[in-house]
């Protein structure tokens, strides 16, 4: 196809590596690293840390403490939107979209919009609430729901929650803080930056740009996702992947640049390996998260972390933070290939100087 690069597997996975940080380079700085990223992903689950303390760990190395993404999160610096923290001034690429919402409503979103107009006095009920006394949790706010939430389970009756994840989809609360693991909620007007709002249109064109240039190449088309895209539109350049079939978008300024690797360890929900079909389709590695199975049918561990060796994933760590006892321990180093001496020792170190940053001790494997 004319103006279509053609690239080996290993210059896709070169570019994806180099897009995520994870090259030799290192960056120095918290925010422009998720400036960079454009997001990290906040999860609850922290069996070693939280996703996005290890995602800033694995770029940033021996210079971050979790403290730094805790004051970023308190001065609005970051912003939590959606589950993910985003610099604070992109909120400004959401606002417009906030606004329209649900947009061009069918199935769900349209169940969700019905929802939330049958119990407005419910929603009211939570604006005055947190006007007079916020911030707030869901469970410090009243439950004056008129239908309550349906689902196949899991949020069943989580009224209050579930109302204001729909109200921050909205434009109309933001997440403030936290209070240990629990979300605070306020108005988003006391929350969000008073940007000028980026015109929709604009905005979702911005938004594939970025996106496109911290993953650095994506499936022309993939699947629909709750939150984030995987893919980016039309932005960057068309590409084909020697032994891969289909179309992907590349990031033109990322084409032919040198590349010097190391050796990085991964949290399960980093950019490089989220999307599983790029990473098997790249990077050709066997990966599963396996927390939701039986312990007997686990392969790799809980949480298992990926193992970055230049632009080849190559194994996976099973390690559990034992906080009480001040311990990260590690119980096994899963090698997908051999590991020479000096890789297995590489790899060692990271692990060392993960438990540096978490203040714990290691305890390592044989």
């Amino acid at each position: 196809m004319a103006g279509t690069h053609t690239l080996t597997r290993t210059e896709a996975r070169r570019i994806a590596v180099r897009a995520q940080l994870l090259d030799a380079d290192r960056p120095a700085d918290l925010l422009d690293t998720v400036r960079r990223l454009t997001l990290l992903q906040s999860d609850a689950t922290d069996a070693v840390a939280p996703s996005a303390d290890l995602v800033a760990w694995s770029r940033l190395g021996r210079s971050y403490r979790p403290e730094q993404l805790a004051a970023a999160l308190r001065d609005g610096s970051l912003i939590e939107l959606r589950g993910m923290i985003r610099p604070g001034e992109d909120i400004a690429l959401y606002r417009a979209e906030m606004a329209q919402w649900p947009g061009e409503a069918s199935g769900w979103r349209q169940a969700n919009d019905d929802w939330v107009r049958v119990n407005d006095d419910f929603r009211q009920d939570i604006l005055e609430r947190l006007d007079n006394e916020g911030p707030l949790t869901s469970r410090e706010l009243p439950d004056s729901c008129l239908v309550p939430w349906r689902s196949s389970g899991w949020n069943n009756s989580r009224n209050a929650s579930m109302m204001l994840e729909l109200l921050e989809q909205r434009g109309e609360v933001a997440v403030a803080g936290r209070r240990g693991r629990d979300r605070l909620w306020d108005l988003a007007s006391r929350v969000y930056p008073d940007n000028d709002v980026v015109p929709l249109a604009e905005a979702l064109r911005i938004r594939d740009q970025r996106r496109l240039r911290s993953l650095g190449i994506v499936r022309a088309k993939t699947a629909q996702t709750m939150i984030e895209p995987l893919d980016v539109g039309e932005t960057g350049e068309p590409a084909v992947v020697e032994g891969v079939r289909g179309r992907w978008r590349v990031d033109p300024e990322l084409l032919g640049q040198p590349f010097r690797g190391r050796v990085a360890v991964l949290s399960p929900l980093d950019r490089l390996v989220y999307d599983r079909k790029r990473m098997v389709d790249l990077f050709e590695f066997d990966y599963q998260l396996e927390m939701y199975k039986p312990a007997a049918q686990r392969r790799w561990g809980y949480y298992a972390l990926p193992i970055l060796y230049g632009d080849r994933l190559v194994g996976k760590v099973d390690a559990t933070s034992h906080r009480g006892a001040g311990v990260l321990q590690v119980d096994a180093i899963h090698q997908d290939v051999p590991f020479s001496r000096a890789l297995a020792s590489a790899v060692r170190r990271e692990l060392t100087d993960l438990a540096r940053c978490l203040d714990l001790d290691i305890a390592l494997p044989g």
